[in-house]
């Protein structure tokens, strides 16, 4: 588990102006269940002004999603438009005292939502796919120009700062050469030369310095009720493949786990099936329909992917599938 400050423990258990918004008139959505990331970012703006009078979101996605949105709507309102799209992803970070870097592409996100918004509310088209790019992560459908452009706005080096920052390259890894072209592409612009697998970018006048692996900094785990913020997707590769069998018994595994606690609140959770990456259950009892179950779904998911140690996605459903058993 990755280590978060005070501020995004606070907004993830007391999020700010979460909700539906049902005078808004500026609604912008970014992200994908299919990803394991959904934002909706509601504003309500004063016509003659241009001023945010109020903010609200509805997310699905892990703590730290929650938080950087709970922390994007109190930063927004009360400034004009123009003033809240100066505002950056690093901004929504600083205002929770840091993000854990595995999980900035949530203030990313973030700062996303903000633009569709607004131009939602101004009547613009804005995609968050800019279709005019190529697809560079099939995985989590990420495109050259949203790597381009996020590697330019936080000055990133590498490979592992990109899928910190846009989740691109976090899946199957193929993905990993096609971005260090964009990388070494942008840093030339900076002056910089690119060296694949390294932590910081090397200058040209300093090649012939070696420069020593980053010694990862130990990570202090810490104690939070479910469901709490948890560690991005474990890279790729990481360890050997599990056999379909296995698979199956650790989802179990992280489903009786996390069974108890909510048949102490008179809910209960059950496996339906797995196809492939998505995972489907049933909710029952007090889960179902609560306003807080994709908030515990959440927290199910990222133990899952802790265990498996690859991209999955918990589907609610209250049946199983077509075609698939019960």
């Amino acid at each position: 588990m990755w280590n978060y400050s005070e501020k995004v423990q606070e907004h993830f258990f007391n999020p700010r102006n979460a909700g539906e918004l049902e005078e808004a008139n500026g609604v912008g959505d970014v992200g994908s269940l299919s990803c394991g990331d959904a934002l909706r970012l509601m504003l309500k703006v004063d016509e003659k002004t241009d001023t945010i009078l109020d903010a609200r979101f509805q997310t699905f996605g892990c703590g730290s999603a929650i938080a950087s949105s709970s922390a994007l709507t109190e930063i927004i309102k009360g400034k004009t438009l123009d003033e809240a799209l100066q505002v950056s992803n690093q901004e929504i970070a600083d205002f929770l005292d840091g993000l854990p870097p595995e999980k900035m592409h949530c203030s990313v996100m973030g700062r996303e939502a903000l633009q569709a918004a607004i131009a939602n509310y101004r009547g613009e088209e804005w995609h968050d796919d800019h279709e005019e790019g190529a697809l560079v992560c099939k995985c989590f459908a990420i495109d050259e120009v949203m790597i381009e452009d996020t590697i330019r706005a936080n000055n990133l080096s590498s490979v592992e700062e990109v899928t910190n920052y846009t989740k691109a390259g976090g899946g199957c890894s193929a993905c990993h050469e096609g971005i260090e072209d964009i990388l070494a592409r942008v840093m030339a612009e900076r002056g910089e030369v690119f060296s694949a697998g390294a932590a910081n970018p090397v200058a040209p006048a300093k090649n012939a310095a070696s420069v020593a692996a980053d010694a990862e900094a130990a990570l202090t785990q810490i104690e939070m009720p479910t469901p709490a913020p948890e560690a991005a997707v474990p890279p790729a590769g990481e360890g050997p493949k599990l056999t379909n069998l296995q698979r199956i018994r650790k989802i179990e595994e992280v489903i009786e786990r996390a069974r108890p606690a909510l048949q102490r609140d008179r809910g209960d959770i059950e496996l339906i099936d797995v196809d492939g990456r998505r995972v489907y259950v049933k909710l029952t009892g007090a889960c179902s329909g609560c306003q807080m179950a994709s908030m515990t779904l959440t927290g199910i998911q990222q133990q899952m992917m802790e265990e498996l140690k690859e991209f999955v996605q918990l589907v609610p459903v209250s049946k199983a599938p077509a075609g698939m058993g019960a």
